[in-house]
């Protein structure tokens, strides 16, 4: 019987005290139900002001594998995502939200994933969203298309990515933009994506910061420098 591969967690939160402790404990849980003997939980808080941070230092205490990075502001969601994946040590890498909305028993089926493979978790029905975050969602799209050759249903969702794939794309998006560049370099690394249907689950505390004005314009003034950054891997591929 094959072991289990090794996993690193990354929990990014901002100001998500109502549900941080319980999605750590989902985290430890999923773990334990896939039995991984060498997993981590790496949280980074984007400088949280709610009483987040406390919550974090108190389970740091409490689970040995729990590793801690603490923004002094918060810069949003992709210098928090690159924080972490700066700390994995494990195979198989994958990054949540704090606000409860992922179901990490997901990810049960994927406990182990071949090499050259990363999985993409799409949500179906983004009912909760607001007209302004269904346009920018759109509009993300099709940039992704057009220029970066990524038709994934849903890049800005939960993925799973192996430690060593990640390793090789030297990564420059410091914004949200992030997650577009991992998937555009993996497809042109030829990965093979497996999609999956995810259940987006509704909020039980806190509220959503994914289309504030400022990750909006960190998105947007760095949407060019995404396209070069992309031509330019792609042009050192064919080399």
């Amino acid at each position: 019987m094959q072991a289990t591969q090794s996993w690193s967690i990354i929990i990014f939160c901002y100001n998500e005290v109502g549900t941080i402790e319980s999605v750590v404990h989902s985290a430890v849980e999923f773990c334990e139900k896939i039995k991984c003997s060498q997993y981590e939980i790496i949280i980074v808080d984007d400088g949280s002001n709610d009483g987040s941070r406390e919550i974090i230092k108190q389970k740091s205490k409490q689970f040995t594998q729990i590793k801690t990075v603490f923004h002094e502001n918060n810069f949003g969601i992709g210098r928090a995502l690159r924080a972490g994946y700066s700390k994995i040590e494990m195979e198989n890498v994958t990054a949540i939200p704090a606000d409860g909305q992922f179901n990490l028993d997901e990810l049960i089926p994927f406990a182990n994933i071949e090499n050259g493979t990363f999985v993409s978790f799409f949500r179906k029905e983004n009912t909760v969203y607001s007209i302004k975050r269904n346009i920018l969602s759109y509009l993300n799209k099709k940039v992704n298309s057009f220029f970066l050759g990524i038709r994934l249903k849903d890049v800005n969702w939960v993925k799973i990515y192996k430690n060593s794939e990640l390793k090789e794309l030297n990564l420059k998006m410091k914004s949200s933009l992030v997650e577009s560049e991992i998937c555009s370099k993996l497809l042109l690394r030829k990965n093979k994506v497996v999609e999956v249907n995810s259940v987006y689950l509704q909020r039980k505390s806190g509220v959503s910061k994914g289309a504030s004005l400022k990750i909006t314009m960190q998105a947007m003034s760095e949407t060019l420098k995404l396209i070069f950054v992309i031509l330019f891997f792609r042009f050192s591929k064919k080399k």
